[in-house]
């Protein structure tokens, strides 16, 4: 059953689209943090693979609200490696095991580039889809993102 939200059919489409990439980039930057978390190794080893678990925690609960967002739009929420990795707007990099300072510079880098593209979407939310609910939801999104990379600039100044 569609949802009569108030939304027009093609303007929830539109949404979940958004949503689907936004999740992308989601699993995305969370396998690499699950994978730095996993292989980090050093003087400040316990503190990263700490620092890391609580960035993937708080990772894997904005996963299931982007998924939820979909549902609620009445939309089917993609769910394999294949679809995700189609879609996201980051980078990986196979068989690199950076150093601590890197990982930290190149999670940076991808919260940085998620709030940009954040910053593009909510935008398209607003304007053209015209889905307030979803601009708000995605303006939560970013505010989470910048706090992450606030946090890792501060341990790269």
């Amino acid at each position: 059953m569609k949802p009569e939200i108030g939304i027009s059919e093609k303007n929830l489409n539109k949404s979940i689209t958004l949503l689907s990439t936004i999740l992308s980039d989601e699993m995305t930057l969370y396998v690499k943090t699950r994978k730095f978390h996993w292989n980090v190794s050093g003087e400040s080893f316990m503190e990263l693979h700490k620092l890391f678990q609580g960035q993937y925690t708080e990772l894997e609960e904005t996963i299931d609200l982007v998924a939820e967002r979909i549902n609620k739009l009445g939309g089917k929420t993609i769910g394999t490696m294949k679809e995700f990795s189609g879609l996201t707007r980051l980078k990986e990099s196979p068989d690199d095991y950076p150093s601590q300072k890197d990982m930290m510079k190149e999670l940076l880098e991808d919260h940085e580039t998620v709030i940009v593209e954040l910053r593009k979407d909510i935008e398209v939310s607003n304007d053209k889809n015209k889905d307030a609910g979803t601009t708000d939801f995605l303006t939560g999104l970013m505010e989470q993102h910048e706090s992450t990379a606030w946090i890792l600039r501060r341990y790269l100044n």
